[in-house]
């Protein structure tokens, strides 16, 4: 494993056709989403200033022919991180993601990962790590072959079944 910088890991999505990235946390405390998330708990105004620069980076790839899908698996009933994630959903597919969910249930069957990942193509597998305490541990390249594979697969078994976000309810 190869710990990348994140402007490392935004560059990866120029040299591929396909991005696809596998969340399977109920809960993220990603440091740049504290007061965001706190203010949407007080319901809250929020400018969406600080979630600009994903969205022009997803809205350039996209025009650049790059197929960027996000998959969620979720527990239910939902945190409200799950649920705040879903509000800023329209702005994430507006920009040119897909998104789709699939409950824990669902997955039952299929041996997941241990972390959550960015699969570029079928062959490039950036991790995304976290510290114990939840909070952001940054990017890391994996080039296992039997790990790459796992992800391959579990994308495989996972996109088809899932729920696009415009049919899927987090309330």
């Amino acid at each position: 494993m190869e710990p990348i910088s994140y402007e490392q890991f935004k560059t990866m999505f120029a040299s591929s056709h396909r991005a696809w990235h596998l969340e399977m946390r109920d809960v993220y405390r990603v440091e740049a989403e504290d007061l965001p998330f706190a203010k949407w708990l007080k319901g809250e105004h929020d400018d969406f200033k600080w979630f600009q620069e994903w969205l022009d980076h997803i809205r350039e790839m996209t025009r650049e022919g790059v197929k960027i899908e996000r998959l969620r698996i979720v527990t239910e009933p939902h945190t409200d991180y799950i649920r705040w994630e879903a509000s800023l959903s329209p702005r994430n597919i507006e920009a040119g993601e897909e998104i789709r969910y699939l409950t824990r249930q669902a997955v039952a069957d299929i041996p997941l990962p241990a972390e959550d990942c960015w699969l570029f193509d079928d062959d490039r597998l950036v991790l995304s790590l976290f510290k114990p305490d939840g909070r952001s541990g940054g990017f890391a390249v994996e080039g296992d072959p039997a790990l790459v594979d796992q992800y391959r697969r579990v994308r495989d078994l996972t996109w088809s079944r899932a729920t696009p976000y415009e049919f899927y309810t987090t309330e």
